[in-house]
C-alpha cells in the first residue's frame, strides 16, 4: 500500500492514526475515500469497536487483512470476565473474516492464529478446513488445538487435494493418524508422513509401507532415513531398495550384527551391477563447478554439503566439491573414479578437508567401493600417510577449475 500523494490525504491518514482523537472523529473518516486513511483506522488502537466491526465489510481487501491480523492479536488480552462484551464482538468480526472472499484476508487471520492457544476452536477448525494451502497449512501445522479426531475429520473431508499432505507435515502424529494416512491418502501424503521424522508410525504400518515401496520408488529414501527401523524392517528394505538407498542402509548405526552382515552381503553382490562407466558423466559437471565455487565463496561448501549432494546421487555436483575442496582440476577426481582409486579418492577427500563421514557415501556414489573395503582407509589416515589438506574454510580457497 504506497504512501499517500496527495498533501490532504496524508492529512487524514495522520487523523486516523491519532490514538488521541475522539470516536467522532475517527467515524468521520471510517467511509473515507482513500485506502490508506480506512487501513490507517483498522491499524489504531482507540478505534471503538463498533467501527472496527464495520470495517471488516471495507471493499479493499487489504484492508480487512490488516483488521483480520489487528482483531486476531487481542484474543490473548480478552479472557477476563468484564471483557466477555468485547470479545464477543471480536469474535463475531473474525468469524466474519475467516469466510472472507479474499485469500489474503483468511491467510492474514490464519498466521495469527496458527499457533495461538487462546484462539477459538471452531474458527482454527475453519480455517484448516479452508480450500486455499496459504490459510489451512500453517494452522495444521501449527495450532495447538487440533486434536486426532479434528485430524481424521480433515483427512476424510479432504477440502483441497494437499490438505492430507498437510496434516502428514503436522509434527508428532499419533498411531491413529498415521495409520489412516497410510491406509486411505494418497501416495504425496504417505511420502510426506515418511519423511516427518516425528510421526509416531506403527511397525505393522511400516512394513505395509516398506512393501508398496517396491513400486513407490520415491517412498524407499525418507524409509530408509527413518529414526528408527527394526531389524525385520531393515531386512525386508534390503530386497527393495536401489544400490545407493543400500549402502545408506547399511551405515546405519541401529542395525543387529547379523542384519548389519547380511546387508553388507547383498551390497557387495550388487556392486558389479553398478560399477562405474569407463568415461564418467560430462553433462552439467561446468554447471557443477560454478555452483561449488559458488558454495566456496559463500562459505557453504561444508561436509554436510558434500554428504547430501552423495545422498541424493548428484555424481557431478559431487566431482565439482571435490575438486573445489582440494583445488584440483575436476578431471583428477574423474579419473581416480573411472579407476575406481580407493586410495586416489579418499586421497582427494581427504585432502579437501573431508572426514571418513563423508568418504564413505562419497566413495560410494563415485567409485562404488563397498563400505567394507573402506575399513583400511581409516587406519590409513590415522598413520597420517596422506597429504594433509586444508580444513574446510571456504572463504579461504580461490575457486577452482572455474
Amino acid at each position: 500500500m504506497s504512501a499517500p500523494s496527495d498533501p490532504q490525504e496524508a492529512i487524514r491518514v495522520r487523523r486516523a492514526s491519532d490514538c488521541t482523537a475522539s470516536a467522532s472523529d475517527l467515524l468521520a473518516l471510517a467511509d473515507d475515500s482513500a485506502v490508506t486513511v480506512r487501513a490507517a483506522l483498522a491499524l489504531n488502537p482507540a478505534m471503538p469497536m463498533p467501527m472496527l466491526y464495520a470495517l471488516a465489510h471495507d471493499p479493499d481487501d487489504r484492508v480487512r487483512a490488516l483488521l483480520a491480523r489487528r482483531m486476531a492479536s487481542l484474543l490473548p488480552s480478552l479472557t477476563a470476565p468484564h471483557l466477555s462484551r468485547l470479545q464477543e464482538q471480536v469474535l463475531l468480526a473474525l468469524r466474519k473474516l475467516a469466510t472472507d472472499e479474499a485469500v489474503r484476508v483468511r491467510a492474514a487471520l490464519a498466521d495469527v492464529v496458527k499457533s495461538m492457544p487462546q484462539a477459538p476452536h471452531d474458527l482454527v477448525l475453519h480455517l484448516a478446513g479452508d480450500i486455499s494451502m496459504s490459510v489451512t497449512e500453517p494452522v495444521i501445522l501449527l495450532s495447538p488445538l487440533l486434536t486426532d479426531e479434528d485430524l481424521l475429520a480433515l483427512l476424510a473431508t479432504a477440502p483441497a487435494a494437499s490438505t492430507a499432505t498437510a496434516v502428514a507435515r503436522r509434527p508428532a502424529l499419533s498411531e491413529t493418524v498415521t495409520r489412516v494416512i497410510a491406509k486411505d491418502c494418497d501416495v504425496a501424503a504417505v511420502e510426506a508422513m515418511l519423511h516427518n521424522a516425528t510421526a509416531d508410525i506403527a511397525e505393522t504400518v511400516l512394513d505395509e509401507l516398506i512393501a508398496r515401496s517396491a513400486s513407490q520408488i520415491r517412498w524407499q529414501a525418507p524409509l530408509v532415513r527413518r529414526p528408527s527401523l527394526s531389524p525385520n524392517a531393515s531386512r525386508a528394505l534390503s530386497h527393495i531398495v536401489v544400490s545407493q538407498l543400500l549402502a545408506e542402509l547399511n551405515s546405519r548405526s541401529d542395525l543387529p550384527d547379523s542384519v548389519a552382515a547380511a546387508i553388507a552381503a547383498r551390497l557387495r553382490c550388487r556392486m558389479p551391477e553398478i560399477s562405474p562407466p569407463s568415461q564418467m558423466p560430462t553433462d552439467g559437471i561446468d554447471a557443477a563447478m560454478r555452483a561449488a565455487n559458488s558454495m566456496a565463496q559463500a562459505n557453504l561448501l561444508t561436509e554436510a554439503a558434500a554428504i547430501a549432494a552423495a545422498q541424493r546421487g548428484d555424481i557431478a555436483l559431487c566431482i565439482a566439491l571435490i575438486a573445489v575442496a582440494a583445488n584440483v582440476d575436476p578431471k583428477a577426481v574423474e579419473r581416480a573414479c573411472c579407476l575406481r582409486s580407493a586410495k586416489g579418492l579418499v586421497s582427494l577427500i581427504w585432502r579437501g578437508g573431508f572426514s571418513m563421514r563423508a568418504a564413505g557415501p562419497l566413495q560410494t556414489l563415485l567409485a562404488r567401493i563397498p563400505p567394507d573395503e573402506m575399513i583400511w582407509q581409516i587406519a590409513f589416515l590415522k598413520q597420517g600417510s596422506l597429504p594433509t589438506g586444508p580444513q574446510l574454510h571456504a572463504s579461504k580457497r580461490s575457486p577452482a577449475g572455474g
